[in-house]
Protein backbone atom coordinates (compact mmCIF):
# COMPACT_ATOMS: atom_id res chain seq x y z
CA UNK A 1 0.00 0.00 0.00
CA UNK A 2 1.44 3.34 -1.07
CA UNK A 3 1.05 6.36 1.18
CA UNK A 4 1.75 10.04 0.40
CA UNK A 5 1.66 13.00 2.72
CA UNK A 6 3.47 16.19 3.70
CA UNK A 7 4.67 17.29 7.10
CA UNK A 8 6.23 20.57 8.22
CA UNK A 9 8.67 20.03 11.04
CA UNK A 10 11.35 21.97 12.91
CA UNK A 11 14.55 20.55 14.40
CA UNK A 12 12.93 20.15 17.82
CA UNK A 13 10.37 17.71 16.36
CA UNK A 14 12.66 15.91 13.92
CA UNK A 15 13.31 12.93 16.23
CA UNK A 16 9.58 12.22 16.58
CA UNK A 17 9.10 12.54 12.82
CA UNK A 18 12.01 10.17 12.11
CA UNK A 19 10.49 7.65 14.53
CA UNK A 20 7.17 7.88 12.62
CA UNK A 21 8.98 7.16 9.35
CA UNK A 22 10.86 4.21 10.89
CA UNK A 23 7.56 2.78 12.10
CA UNK A 24 5.96 3.24 8.66
CA UNK A 25 8.87 1.47 6.95
CA UNK A 26 8.58 -1.52 9.28
CA UNK A 27 11.65 -3.65 10.02
CA UNK A 28 13.68 -2.53 6.99
CA UNK A 29 13.56 -0.43 3.86
CA UNK A 30 15.25 1.72 1.25
CA UNK A 31 14.57 5.43 1.69
CA UNK A 32 15.68 8.06 -0.81
CA UNK A 33 16.33 11.49 0.72
CA UNK A 34 16.23 14.38 -1.70
CA UNK A 35 16.71 18.09 -1.27
CA UNK A 36 19.10 20.94 -1.94
CA UNK A 37 22.44 21.29 -0.19
CA UNK A 38 21.93 21.97 3.54
CA UNK A 39 18.24 21.02 3.36
CA UNK A 40 18.60 18.57 6.25
CA UNK A 41 19.15 15.16 4.70
CA UNK A 42 21.95 14.20 7.10
CA UNK A 43 20.06 15.77 10.03
CA UNK A 44 17.18 13.40 9.21
CA UNK A 45 19.57 10.43 9.13
CA UNK A 46 20.90 11.46 12.57
CA UNK A 47 17.35 11.54 13.95
CA UNK A 48 16.57 8.20 12.29
CA UNK A 49 19.67 6.68 13.90
CA UNK A 50 18.44 7.84 17.31
CA UNK A 51 15.07 6.23 16.59
CA UNK A 52 16.99 2.97 16.09
CA UNK A 53 18.87 3.45 19.37
CA UNK A 54 22.15 4.25 17.61
CA UNK A 55 24.07 6.77 19.68
CA UNK A 56 27.33 7.04 17.71
CA UNK A 57 28.16 10.18 15.72
CA UNK A 58 26.56 10.23 12.28
CA UNK A 59 28.26 12.06 9.43
CA UNK A 60 27.59 12.24 5.73
CA UNK A 61 29.53 9.65 3.71
CA UNK A 62 30.17 12.16 0.93
CA UNK A 63 33.47 10.66 -0.21
CA UNK A 64 33.22 7.09 1.08
CA UNK A 65 29.66 6.69 -0.30
CA UNK A 66 28.56 4.44 2.60
CA UNK A 67 28.67 4.53 6.40
CA UNK A 68 27.27 1.53 8.22
CA UNK A 69 25.98 1.67 11.81
CA UNK A 70 25.37 -1.35 14.05
CA UNK A 71 24.64 -3.54 11.02
CA UNK A 72 21.14 -2.08 10.77
CA UNK A 73 21.54 1.45 9.36
CA UNK A 74 23.24 1.98 6.03
CA UNK A 75 23.75 5.65 5.13
CA UNK A 76 24.71 6.41 1.53
CA UNK A 77 25.59 9.70 -0.16
CA UNK A 78 25.68 9.33 -3.92
CA UNK A 79 26.17 13.01 -4.75
CA UNK A 80 29.74 12.44 -5.95
CA UNK A 81 29.34 9.08 -7.70
CA UNK A 82 25.80 9.23 -9.08
CA UNK A 83 23.82 6.19 -10.16
CA UNK A 84 26.56 4.83 -12.44
CA UNK A 85 29.22 5.08 -9.75
CA UNK A 86 26.91 3.42 -7.26
CA UNK A 87 26.31 0.56 -9.67
CA UNK A 88 30.01 0.23 -10.56
CA UNK A 89 30.97 0.15 -6.87
CA UNK A 90 28.84 -2.97 -6.38
CA UNK A 91 26.82 -1.29 -3.62
CA UNK A 92 23.54 -2.19 -5.33
CA UNK A 93 24.00 -5.67 -3.82
CA UNK A 94 24.30 -4.12 -0.35
CA UNK A 95 20.64 -3.05 -0.63
CA UNK A 96 19.71 -6.73 -0.17
CA UNK A 97 21.11 -6.59 3.37
CA UNK A 98 18.41 -6.55 6.05
CA UNK A 99 18.20 -3.09 7.60
CA UNK A 100 17.44 0.52 6.75
CA UNK A 101 19.18 1.99 3.70
CA UNK A 102 18.96 5.79 3.69
CA UNK A 103 20.30 7.21 0.44
CA UNK A 104 21.02 10.92 0.01
CA UNK A 105 20.65 12.34 -3.51
CA UNK A 106 18.57 9.44 -4.89
CA UNK A 107 17.28 11.17 -8.03
CA UNK A 108 15.04 9.96 -10.88
CA UNK A 109 17.98 8.19 -12.55
CA UNK A 110 18.64 6.31 -9.31
CA UNK A 111 14.95 5.39 -9.10
CA UNK A 112 15.23 3.84 -12.60
CA UNK A 113 18.18 1.79 -11.34
CA UNK A 114 16.13 0.53 -8.38
CA UNK A 115 13.23 -0.32 -10.72
CA UNK A 116 15.61 -2.24 -12.99
CA UNK A 117 16.75 -4.41 -10.07
CA UNK A 118 13.22 -4.76 -8.63
CA UNK A 119 14.14 -2.98 -5.40
CA UNK A 120 11.28 -1.34 -3.51
CA UNK A 121 11.83 2.07 -1.96
CA UNK A 122 10.24 5.09 -0.34
CA UNK A 123 11.11 8.77 -0.82
CA UNK A 124 11.29 11.96 1.21
CA UNK A 125 11.70 15.27 -0.62
CA UNK A 126 12.86 18.02 1.72
CA UNK A 127 12.14 21.72 1.14
CA UNK A 128 13.59 24.52 3.27
CA UNK A 129 11.05 26.82 4.96
CA UNK A 130 13.15 29.25 7.01
CA UNK A 131 13.92 27.32 10.24
CA UNK A 132 11.51 24.50 9.38
CA UNK A 133 11.43 21.87 6.67
CA UNK A 134 8.57 20.58 4.56
CA UNK A 135 8.89 16.82 4.12
CA UNK A 136 7.04 15.28 1.16
CA UNK A 137 6.83 11.62 2.06
CA UNK A 138 5.99 8.75 -0.27
CA UNK A 139 6.11 5.42 1.56
CA UNK A 140 6.51 2.42 -0.73
CA UNK A 141 6.94 4.52 -3.83
CA UNK A 142 7.88 1.34 -5.66
CA UNK A 143 7.55 -2.19 -4.38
Amino acid sequence: MSQRYEKVCDLAHLNAFATEIKDELGNAGVLLLRGNLASGKTAFVKAFALALGIKEAISSPTFSILHEYKGKLFHYDIYQCGSNGFLQSGLIEKLDTEGYHLIEWGDAEFEKLLHHFGIGYSTIDIEILDLKRNYKVHINAYA
